[in-house]
């Protein structure tokens, strides 16, 4: 008697554009989905999926729809599908505070370290060097809003911080891929293939790889510690051995 196969997992890079992103041609919804080798599968895609956030009634709706979108197909079998999603997925919890109790904290004269405008992982990453958006300032509120939508609708438990699931195989978290293209870890993957364009397609390629990683080899990211508030979120980054 043969072994039973496991299913197969995949790994869905989300390049987030604006609600109404059908309207920017420089910045839109992208999607790149990898199998477990990992490599593309179908093609990407390129759009906007407000309409498509809309009439799924299910997270699996949500996924076999993101495969069609790429000329793939998401089987009932499917034992688990990760999603890397480069947008914020939430505000930092003095900023709530601010807005729901008028409870207020002194800002920071340093912009990258003021906490009405960066969450924890954000700060964390311009100690770094990096300097991630804002979704309070530098107007990608409306991609943040869309990509928190996505969670609360397909994905609305929280398993650990910066670990959204439904419960059921799928998990999402979020990333940033500027803090991650020049890394050993998605280097390795990247070296010989060709920039994938527009510029938010690519972007999706790496989401992708990241959430590979995120499901095959954790460790390679650096995680939140017990400091973090869950309710911010966390940004997975790979790892850094040298500067940029």
């Amino acid at each position: 008697m043969k072994p039973a196969t496991a299913p197969p997992s995949f790994f869905i890079g989300w390049d987030v554009g604006g609600w109404n992103c059908d309207k920017n041609g420089k910045s839109r919804d992208a999607i790149v989905v990898l199998d477990s080798t990992p490599t593309i599968v179908g093609k990407p895609w390129r759009g906007n999926l407000r309409e498509c956030i809309a009439t799924a009634a299910t997270t699996s709706d949500w996924l076999k729809a993101l495969f069609a979108k790429c000329g793939a197909e998401l089987s009932d079998e499917t034992m688990s599908v990760t999603m890397a999603i480069d947008t914020p997925l939430g505000f930092s919890d003095e900023f709530v505070g601010l807005v729901n109790r008028r409870d207020y904290v002194e800002p920071d004269a340093t912009s990258g370290r003021n906490r009405y405008l960066f969450r924890h992982t954000e700060r964390h990453l311009f100690e770094k060097d990096l300097a991630p958006l804002s979704a309070v300032k530098d107007m990608i509120g409306s991609q943040a809003t869309k990509g928190m939508h996505v969670l609360a609708k397909f994905a609305p438990q929280v398993e650990s911080c910066g670990v959204w699931t439904d419960g059921h195989g799928f998990r999402a978290i979020e990333t940033y891929p500027t803090a991650c293209r020049d890394t050993k870890a998605i280097k390795k993957f990247l070296n010989g293939r060709n920039k994938l364009q527009p510029a938010d397609v690519e972007d999706a390629r790496v989401c992708a790889l990241v959430a590979h990683l995120f499901a095959t080899e954790r460790s390679t990211l650096e995680g939140p510690d017990a400091t973090v508030p869950s309710r911010e979120g966390w940004i997975w980054v790979p790892r850094r051995t040298q500067p940029i």
